[in-house]
């Protein structure tokens, strides 16, 4: 993904393109703000942990956790860049927290990093998951808890989309960019498409593809 938005690419097409090889399929190549929740993270630790007691060397897998952890905290700096590389006094609101949708599960989830990121740059960080909030809570104590979307955009310099809930991909646009303060919507998970966010007036930015001003 970062390479993509680096040359100009589509990392969706170049994804497209890996998953046509049938030994690796075409699950799973999502880019986003990295992986969480209670498996995988707990999986490949355990892996390394198993590995090192027999001194056996896995760089694969370490490499795998390490490029994670780096990716979750980049996030922050994504927003930042966004808006002019500085987020002092900047109000950012957080669409979702868990690390997927359908779920509470805030263990291993890429918010907790991103919002830590934006508190230690300065913002004010406002938040809504449709069930995740109360567990949040204890993660992630010093921001504002809101009621739906709307609300949390209201006031916002930019819109953080961090887990992709379905209802967020229904989001009336025009209402969404009416309550904000600027029109900046930062999609992590790529659920919304350029050109009609292009057409809302949005400037976007997403993953592994080229942003958009509208």
């Amino acid at each position: 993904a970062d390479l993509s938005e680096k040359v100009g690419a589509n990392v969706q097409e170049v994804a497209r393109g890996i998953g046509l090889d049938n030994r690796i399929g075409t699950k799973f190549l999502h880019a986003g703000p990295g992986f969480g929740g209670s498996c995988f993270p707990k999986d490949t630790k355990a892996l390394i942990k198993i590995a090192q007691d027999y001194d056996v060397n896995l760089r694969i897998v370490e490499s795998v956790l390490a490029v994670n952890e780096n990716r979750k905290r980049a996030m922050a700096r994504k927003v930042s860049q966004a808006l002019g590389g500085s987020l002092r006094g900047k109000t950012i609101a957080v669409l979702g927290l868990t690390f997927k949708p359908d779920t509470d599960d805030m263990r291993d989830a890429p918010s907790i990093p991103l919002v830590t990121g934006l508190l230690d740059m300065g913002a004010k960080v406002k938040a809504f998951d449709p069930v995740g909030m109360e567990q949040a809570k204890g993660e992630l104590p010093g921001i504002t808890y809101c009621e739906d979307a709307y609300s949390c955009a209201q006031g916002a310099d930019a819109v953080v989309v961090v887990t992709e809930w379905t209802q967020f991909r229904g989001l009336d646009l025009d209402r969404l960019k009416a309550t904000m303060a600027q029109p900046v919507v930062i999609d992590l998970r790529n659920i919304f498409r350029p050109e009609d966010m292009a057409a809302a007036g949005f400037t976007y930015e997403s993953v592994g593809r080229p942003p958009v001003q509208g």
